[in-house]
C-alpha cells in the first residue's frame, strides 16, 4: 500500500509539471466531486445515480469477484448491494493525478461502516484505485479497483 502512495506522489509531481495550476485544481475538483457523489448515492441506495457516474463501459473490480463491466452489470450489482441498514463509505486521503485534461487517476483509502443495534462499526477498510475520464462534459469513473486490508 505504501508503495502505491509513493508512486502516486511521483506521478502527481509529473502531473504538476504538465498542467497549469488552475487546470490541476479543475481536474482534482471534478474527480473529488465524482468520488463524493458516488459514496453518497451508494450509501443512500440510489443505484441509478451510482451507475450514471460510470462511463458506459466502466469496470468495477472487487477482490474475489469477476470484473463487473458496463452499466447493466453495474446496475445489477449495486442494486444487490443496496443498503438494508444505515451505512457510510468514508473515502479519504485521496491523491489525484492526471496526464491529460480528459483522464485522471485517483487513489483513496476507504472505511466502510454500518450502524447496527449496538451503534456504528467498521466492517472493512480498503483502498480505491480509480481511473476517470471526461465524457460529455463531465467526469465519469472508467475503472475502479478495490482492495481490502486485513
Amino acid at each position: 500500500m505504501w508503495e502505491d502512495a509513493a508512486a502516486a506522489a511521483r506521478t502527481h509531481s509529473t502531473w504538476e509539471r504538465k498542467l497549469s495550476e488552475s487546470t490541476q485544481a479543475w481536474v482534482a475538483a471534478g474527480v473529488r466531486a465524482v468520488l463524493g457523489a458516488h459514496t453518497q448515492a451508494q450509501d443512500a441506495g440510489r443505484t441509478d445515480d451510482v451507475v450514471a457516474l460510470y462511463t458506459p463501459d466502466g469496470v468495477l473490480e472487487l477482490p474475489g469477484m469477476d470484473p463487473i463491466e458496463g452499466h447493466d452489470a453495474l446496475r445489477d450489482a449495486f442494486k444487490g448491494w443496496a443498503p438494508t441498514q444505515p451505512q457510510l463509505h468514508l473515502v479519504t486521503n485521496t491523491v489525484v493525478t492526471s496526464t491529460t485534461e480528459g483522464e485522471a487517476r485517483a487513489v483513496s483509502d476507504v472505511a466502510f461502516l454500518q450502524r447496527g443495534e449496538t451503534g456504528w462499526t467498521v466492517q472493512v477498510v480498503g483502498h480505491y484505485d480509480d481511473t476517470l475520464r471526461r465524457q460529455d462534459g463531465a467526469w465519469r469513473l472508467h475503472h475502479r479497483t478495490t482492495t481490502y486490508q486485513a
